[in-house]
């Protein structure tokens, strides 16, 4: 697998690799709570704490450990959240995608569907996966609906997997296979052709 990190660019939404000139606008978005209240850390109450995240994230890259992008709003230019690439596995042909937010203004938007598409074409035609996991936290049945109806297969359940913020939560694992995949594509090519801007979900 060739894990240089990519710029993925769609219609609405680009995944840049994330850069510290991402720091201020990520700051905004996790300012909500709800925006965060599944992630690792808690929401930063200054922009320094941000860039402080924004450079773990850097060297988790350089070390080879995931692969970390901003979701940027292509309107505007601003960034509007993250997600990224764990547990490569390049000998399994297996990666899962993880840590994703997205702040709240841009929940029901094409957002979401166009980064998971982005980044799953990328994960299967580009490095060649034979299978994506994704996984969330057994309380976010936000985040479980939503990759549901990506056609991601519901796996089961890793019980107490987690030290999350104080919590030993569960999570839920969910995957997509290579053989699946053609059919998750052409779900979310409609979705995004059928939302005239406006899709559900995060």
């Amino acid at each position: 697998m060739d894990l240089t990190p990519p710029t993925l660019r769609g219609t609405f939404v680009t995944l840049e690799p994330i850069e510290e000139r991402h720091a201020a606008d990520l700051f905004v978005a996790m300012q909500d709570e709800e925006v965060c209240r599944y992630l690792a850390w808690p929401p930063p109450t200054t922009v320094a704490e941000t860039l402080a995240l924004v450079r773990d994230a850097r060297e988790a890259m350089a070390r080879g450990q995931a692969l970390v992008f901003a979701q940027v709003w292509n309107d505007d230019g601003r960034a509007i959240g993250s997600t990224r690439l764990l547990d490569v596995r390049p000998g399994d042909r297996q990666v899962e995608i993880g840590s994703t937010f997205l702040a709240r203004a841009y929940w029901r938007t094409p957002a979401n569907t166009e980064s998971k598409l982005l980044f799953l074409t990328y994960c299967f035609e580009r490095l060649g996966c034979v299978r994506v996991a994704l996984k969330t936290d057994g309380r976010n049945i936000r985040s479980q609906e939503a990759i549901a109806r990506l056609g991601a297969v519901r796996e089961g359940v890793l019980r107490r997997h987690m030290q999350v913020r104080g919590y030993q939560r569960d999570t839920v694992y969910f995957s997509i296979l290579d053989d699946e995949w053609p059919a998750v594509k052409a779900r979310l090519q409609a979705r995004l052709d059928g939302s005239g801007g406006v899709t559900s979900g995060r």
